[in-house]
């Protein structure tokens, strides 16, 4: 792994921290569209778009190799595994969910039911095995909801575009369903009732990823925009951070609650660890304005006031990423990073901002490591102090993170 930024916040120890490629899993024929770490044991679970459930143990050479590779009906697409009881669940092609049962030895696999949730390829599920739900989404548009002690159905939501990801508090029982067109419905789930109860919209792009940080009560998503939003649920003041790192799409979150570290990762092969400890802030509304707010000079559109001025040419406006003031290309002829409003790399600033900025401002709120393969899933093992990636490039890779989480 080659660490391309880091801070200095946090002092040596901070920079020397990094994740040690441990093993590459290899094997599969297509792309592996999900895999966990088995807590405890030196294992990982996979799935992938060859239609093969597989189960990889380690064995005496330090080398992955399955003890089990089960051929599903169709492509396998989304899982999650509950280790205490073993129980699988597998999303498939087709719309259904598989329930197996893993022997103690990981040598066997039982299949125990299966849930005729959707109509189309199941995006994303989740277990919940306090509560005895099982929930899914999928490009049918719909999140589903079961009981897994008795395999009913017990309530359906239908999202206006594909549903992409859903991630669950159980304290509330507020359920997070997110969808192609960049939204994130909060549903509340009580007594077999479910409603509607608001409607998140801050990206641009599709959401490909969740995750929850049930201390703060922090929702993360992840977007085919390039940016992650925090949405600060549990203060019910609407506030929303941006986090602007990645240069390519964003497809995978992973959170870790005891230390605050918020994983990343997609298209541009890059693993962002983001302290979400540090003191962050939202960023500014944009205004818009027909004349620039630093120097009064017309944009080219407000055409009477560059008649009356007898000031002509293609004056653009642009705004300052710090104040969110409109701003002429000569009132903005700097860059510089903001971590402190969740711009990891340089955005536009007007001149005035950046005479303001000091090295603290611009002092990194996270560390960037390159994997060297385009991540579709992360997992975080905390049993063992591991992250676990799967790509485009039909590779499962395990990491060593002690370093990032202790």
């Amino acid at each position: 792994v080659v660490t391309i930024m880091a801070s200095s916040k946090g002092g040596e120890k901070k920079r020397r921290a990094k994740p040690i490629l441990i093993n590459r899993l290899e094997g599969c024929t297509s792309v592996v569209n999900d895999a966990v770490a088995i807590p405890h044991e030196d294992g990982v679970i996979s799935v992938s778009d060859d239609a093969t459930i597989r189960v990889w143990l380690k064995r005496d050479s330090g080398d992955y190799w399955p003890s089990i590779c089960h051929a599903a009906p169709c492509a396998a697409s989304a899982l999650d595994y509950d280790g205490s009881s073993q129980r699988l669940f597998v999303g498939l092609e087709s719309g259904t969910i598989m329930e197996m049962v893993i022997a103690d030895d990981f040598n066997r696999m039982s299949p125990k039911r299966n849930y005729s949730a959707h109509m189309s390829r199941v995006t994303s599920l989740i277990f919940s095995p306090d509560l005895n739900w099982l929930l899914s989404v999928s490009r049918d548009k719909y999140f589903q909801w079961h009981c897994t002690e008795t395999g009913r159905r017990l309530g359906g939501f239908k999202a206006d575009a594909w549903c992409t990801a859903v991630q669950l508090d159980p304290v509330t029982k507020y359920v997070f369903v997110a969808d192609y067109a960049g939204h994130i419905s909060v549903l509340k789930l009580e007594d077999q009732n479910l409603s509607l109860v608001t409607t998140l919209k801050g990206h641009s792009g599709s959401i490909r990823s969740l995750a929850w940080d049930p201390d703060q009560r922090l929702l993360f998503s992840g977007s085919f925009d390039q940016s992650i939003v925090v949405w600060d649920v549990g203060s019910q003041r609407g506030t929303a951070l941006e986090l602007q790192g990645h240069s390519g799409k964003v497809r995978a979150l992973g959170y870790v609650a005891h230390c605050r570290k918020l994983f990343s990762s997609g298209d541009d092969g890059m693993l962002i660890v983001w302290d979400m400890a540090a003191q962050r802030k939202e960023t500014p509304d944009w205004s818009e304005n027909d004349t620039c707010e630093r120097c009064g000079s017309a944009f080219f559109w407000n055409f009477k006031e560059m008649w009356s001025t007898r000031q002509f040419g293609i004056n653009r406006q642009h705004h300052c990423r710090k104040c969110g003031k409109a701003i002429c290309d000569k009132c903005s002829e700097s860059t510089s990073p903001i971590p402190l409003l969740g711009f990891e790399y340089a955005v536009r600033v007007c001149n005035d901002c950046h005479g303001e900025l000091t090295d603290e401002d611009r002092t990194s709120l996270a560390q960037f490591y390159e994997v060297k393969h385009r991540v579709i899933s992360i997992h975080v093992d905390l049993s063992q102090r591991r992250l676990v990636t799967s790509g485009f490039d039909n590779v499962i890779k395990i990491w060593d993170i002690k370093s990032l989480v202790d």
